[in-house]
C-alpha cells in the first residue's frame, strides 16, 4: 500500500468524522489529512431562495465538526468555488499528494468527479473513490441475465442475500483523527453563511445521533404508525442519509440486532433507497425521461394555474392542501402523502410529472435525486417499477384511512371547507382515457 505525505479528504455527501471510508482510507494511507469542503456555486446559484435551509443545514454541521475537532487542534477547510478549480489550487498551496472521496452517483457529480480527476492527475495527484452512501454500489448487484434490476422484489431479495454472503460490507470504518493536519496550518476561507451569501434558517436537528437514537427506541412500531401523517412514526432519518450525517452501515448494523416486523419494514425502505439510486446509476436517462420511453409521448395538458393551486395548498382537497403547506412552512412531507399529492398532480390534474418533481426538489430538505424521481415516476406510472397507470389514489378514501381523526388535516390544512377546484369522477375519467391515448 502506498503511503503519502500529505493527503486531502473531500467531503461532500458525507458530513461526519465516523464510520467515514474515505476519511478512514485516508488516515490509514497518509501520514498527514487536509480535510475540505466546498461549497460549489454550480449548486447554490440555482437556490433561489438565500434563506434554503439545506444551505444552512450543512454550514451548521460543518460548524459543529469543526468545534469538536478544535478540540484536538484540528478542523476543517471551508471553500467556495467551483471544485475542478478550488481542489487543484489547494492540492498546490498544502503540496497535497491524494485526494480521497466517496463515491457519488448523480449523473452530475460523476461529470464533476471525472473532471477533478483529470485536474489533479495532470499535476500528479493521485485521486481515490470508496462505497460509502450505500450499502451495495449501483453496478454490484446484477441479475441471472448480468443486467441491472429492474423491479424492486426481486432486487431485495438479492440484495438481503448478497449483504448475507457479505457481511463485512457493513464493518465499521473508523478513522484516526490524530492523522488530520493541526488547525493552525489550514486557513479557512468561509467563516460564515454570509461569506457565500446565504442566510441562517436551521429548521431541522443537526444532531443525527439523538434523532437515530430517538427512533430506534420505537422501531418496533414502524410498520404499525408510518402510514399515519398525524404520527411521529417516521425515523426523520432521511435528510441524515442525504448529507451523510449518519453512516447507512451503522443503520443497517442496528438492524442486524433487531428482531420484528417493525425493524424489517424499515429495512425495506433502506432497500428502496438503493433500489432508486441504483437505478439512477445504471439508466440516467431517467434525470430528463421516463424510465418507460412510451410516457413520454404522453401529452400532458398542464394547467398552469391548476399546477400553481397545487403548490400552494389551494385545491380545496384537504389532504393535499395539508400536505402541500406541510412541505411549503416545513421542507419535509410525509412520504404517504407525498404518494398522495404526487398521485393527485399527475392523474387527477394531468399535470406532467416532471413538473411536480422539480417542485419537490425545491422544497425538500431532504431532496435526493434518486428517490424523488424514483418517486414521482412510481406514481406517475413512467418509472421501472411503478403503480399501474390505472392505479390512482383517492384522496378522499387516503385521508379516510390513514388521518380517520382529521388530525393531521386540522395541523395543516388551513381551508378544510374550501370547495375542490376540479371534478374527482370526472377528472379521473379523463386521466385514464389519456393514458389509454398513448399506451
Amino acid at each position: 500500500m502506498k503511503r503519502y505525505q500529505r493527503s486531502l479528504i473531500w467531503f461532500r455527501r458525507d458530513l461526519r468524522l465516523e464510520d467515514q471510508r474515505a476519511l478512514f482510507e485516508a488516515c490509514n494511507q497518509s501520514q498527514e489529512v487536509l480535510p475540505i469542503f466546498v461549497f460549489d456555486p454550480h449548486i447554490l446559484n440555482k437556490l433561489s431562495d438565500k434563506s434554503d435551509a439545506r444551505v444552512s443545514f450543512i454550514f451548521d454541521v460543518l460548524q459543529e465538526l469543526q468545534e469538536r475537532l478544535k478540540k484536538k487542534n484540528k478542523t476543517i477547510l471551508i471553500e467556495y468555488g467551483t471544485p475542478e478549480i478550488v481542489l487543484p489550487k489547494v492540492c498546490e498551496e498544502y503540496k497535497i499528494q491524494a485526494v480521497f472521496v466517496n463515491e457519488d452517483y448523480e449523473p452530475s457529480a460523476i461529470a464533476r468527479d471525472q473532471l477533478v480527476q483529470q485536474k489533479l492527475q495532470k499535476k500528479g495527484i493521485d485521486f481515490f473513490s470508496f462505497k460509502d452512501q450505500v450499502i451495495i454500489a449501483p453496478c454490484e448487484l446484477k441479475n441471472l441475465q448480468g443486467k441491472p434490476y429492474q423491479v424492486f422484489t426481486p432486487y431485495k431479495k438479492a440484495w438481503i442475500s448478497y449483504l448475507y454472503q457479505h457481511q463485512e460490507i457493513i464493518n465499521n470504518y473508523s478513522p484516526q483523527i490524530k492523522f488530520l493536519m493541526d488547525k493552525d496550518l489550514i486557513k479557512t476561507k468561509v467563516k460564515s453563511l454570509a461569506d457565500i451569501k446565504f442566510k441562517s434558517n436551521r429548521m431541522v436537528d443537526i444532531d443525527a445521533t439523538k434523532v437515530t437514537n430517538l427512533f430506534f427506541k420505537k422501531i418496533n412500531h414502524y410498520h404499525t404508525e408510518r402510514d399515519f401523517p398525524a404520527q411521529a412514526g417516521t425515523s426523520k432519518l432521511s435528510i441524515h442519509l442525504r448529507f451523510g450525517t449518519v453512516s447507512v452501515r451503522e443503520l443497517v448494523r442496528k438492524v442486524f440486532l433487531l428482531t420484528g416486523k417493525g425493524s424489517e419494514v424499515w429495512l425495506s425502505e433502506i432497500i428502496w433507497r438503493e433500489f432508486y439510486m441504483m437505478i439512477l446509476g445504471n439508466f440516467p436517462h431517467v434525470v430528463t425521461s421516463a424510465f418507460k420511453a412510451k410516457y413520454d409521448k404522453i401529452i400532458w395538458p398542464n394547467n398552469k394555474r391548476w399546477f400553481e393551486r397545487w403548490c400552494q395548498g389551494e385545491t380545496g382537497f384537504p389532504i393535499i392542501d395539508a400536505g402541500m403547506h406541510e412541505l411549503n412552512s416545513t421542507g419535509w412531507m410525509h412520504n404517504r402523502v407525498r404518494m398522495i399529492t404526487a398521485s393527485f398532480l399527475c392523474k387527477i390534474l394531468l399535470i406532467d410529472w416532471r413538473l411536480g418533481e422539480a417542485y419537490f426538489a425545491q422544497k425538500l430538505l431532504d431532496f435526493d435525486l434518486s428517490a424523488n424521481n424514483g418517486g414521482w415516476q412510481w406514481s406517475s406510472s413512467s418509472g421501472c417499477d411503478a403503480a399501474p397507470y390505472f392505479r390512482i389514489f383517492n384522496p378522499y378514501t387516503q385521508t379516510e384511512k390513514f388521518d380517520p381523526e382529521g388530525e393531521y388535516l386540522a395541523r395543516y390544512a388551513p381551508k378544510i371547507g374550501a370547495s375542490p377546484m376540479v371534478n374527482y369522477p370526472e377528472q379521473r375519467a379523463r386521466c385514464l382515457m389519456l393514458y389509454k391515448k398513448y399506451l
